[in-house]
């Protein structure tokens, strides 16, 4: 399968670089798949109708994951720099410039150690020494800084600095931070909120609010499960208020969700690990839900990739210090559909052809073209169904990407 099946047109002033003032006014288009009593077709709605159109007996399942400021930038230290001399006056700008880190995910029983995206990268090797600096976003929003050129006029020491111990592809490596009293509480001070690349417009203090789920709880993404951004306390409430159950299962968004797909054929693209947890009543009521033959609706494509990893789980490979997971899914074929609770790293690649053992229906964004986002919702809503759709929307003027419009496939 080529990765160039999954390419649609999107002029640029399609991509929303502002979240609208309601979260809930969001438009929604409403994909009904084909089947033997239906004939399908799609619906231009508004996100409002979304709690109308779940089934009494649905259960909804939200990813509570929370975004942290993850995007740090730093001055490098120059330990691998070439000495600085009339002949090579560059290399004293390059040591002034400020590098950007993208923390994208910290390495297990090394609460200190994270693997990071760093831009400019190629001299950053290492050994490298990386100082921090800040404030956060407050600076932005007065105008002193820029944080996507990271050229701010008076950079404030942070008192934060690491080491690179490892250096990986496309500007990939881990660093070691040194220590510090309270290693969130600094970053929470000095951090971006990671914005992605397509919102070309330097982050604000507003967006620490408006790129989080209302009902975000556990900290540990870097980009927000953009679904439930359109989801308001009355939204909640009405589900509920119709006696629909809400569960949360947790997987912080990682490499693993957004990183671009750089290979011809479909299957050669290997996902990186993303952490997951889902608790004993969690999973008891998913699987309870599919035994009496109740529909679950994920809301997101990272709810739907932890469900349909745990499901492939046999009942032992999952616990709470879970280190074998990944290596038994990919290893065995397992049909029974039930979720095995715990926590682990989830790295299962969906894309058209898969056979989705939990999820039914899925509210979700649209995504970037030739993106593995848009491969998983190809796979359950069929790829020339999804992609006509797309071709729609853009005529129809929808807002696309993380703060743009929804669409909700059944």
């Amino acid at each position: 399968m080529l990765v160039s099946d999954f390419d649609y047109e999107l002029p640029p002033d399609c991509i929303a670089q502002e979240p609208l003032p309601d979260r809930a006014s969001s438009r929604m288009l409403h994909l009904l798949r084909a089947n033997p009593e239906r004939p399908g077709g799609r619906q231009d709605r508004a996100f409002r109708d979304f709690p109308d159109l779940l089934r009494p007996d649905d259960l909804v399942v939200l990813n509570n994951t929370r975004v942290f400021p993850a995007r740090l930038y730093a001055h490098r230290s120059g330990q691998r720099a070439q000495s600085v001399s009339p002949r090579n006056a560059a290399a004293r700008d390059f040591l002034r410039g400020m590098v950007e880190v993208l923390l994208t995910q910290q390495v297990s029983d090394h609460p200190n150690v994270w693997n990071c995206l760093v831009r400019p990268g190629r001299k950053i090797g290492v050994g490298e020494k990386l100082f921090f600096v800040g404030p956060g976003p407050s600076v932005a929003d007065s105008d002193k800084t820029s944080a996507r050129t990271g050229h701010p006029d008076a950079p404030v020491p942070a008192g934060l600095e690491a080491e690179v111990i490892a250096r990986g592809d496309f500007g990939q490596r881990t660093i070691r931070f040194g220590p510090v009293a309270d290693f969130f509480a600094r970053v929470e001070e000095i951090g971006h909120v990671p914005l992605p690349p397509y919102i070309r417009r330097d982050d604000r203090s507003a967006d620490r609010d408006r790129y989080q789920t209302i009902y975000a709880r556990t900290r540990g993404s870097i980009a927000a499960p953009t679904a439930g951004l359109h989801f308001t306390p009355d939204v909640l409430g009405r589900i509920r208020a119709r006696g629909i159950e809400i569960a949360e299962i947790t997987l912080h968004v990682g490499l693993g969700t957004f990183q671009p797909v750089r290979v011809e054929t479909v299957e050669d693209h290997k996902l990186h690990r993303e952490s997951y947890e889902i608790s004993v009543p969690v999973a008891n009521a998913i699987n309870s839900a599919k035994a009496s033959g109740r529909r679950v609706v994920a809301i997101g494509t990272t709810t739907v990739r932890t469900l349909e990893f745990a499901a492939r789980l046999p009942a032992h490979a999952v616990d709470r210090d879970n280190r074998n997971a990944n290596s038994l899914a990919k290893s065995h074929t397992f049909e029974p559909a039930s979720v095995q609770p715990g926590r682990g790293e989830a790295d299962l690649f969906i894309y058209p052809g898969y056979r989705f053992r939990i999820t039914e229906a899925l509210l979700t964004n649209f995504h970037l073209p030739q993106s593995t986002l848009l491969m998983l919702v190809c796979a359950l809503g069929e790829r020339q169904v999804v992609l006509e759709a797309y071709r729609h929307a853009v005529k129809a003027g929808y807002r696309f990407y993380s703060y743009g419009d929804c669409m909700f496939i059944e």
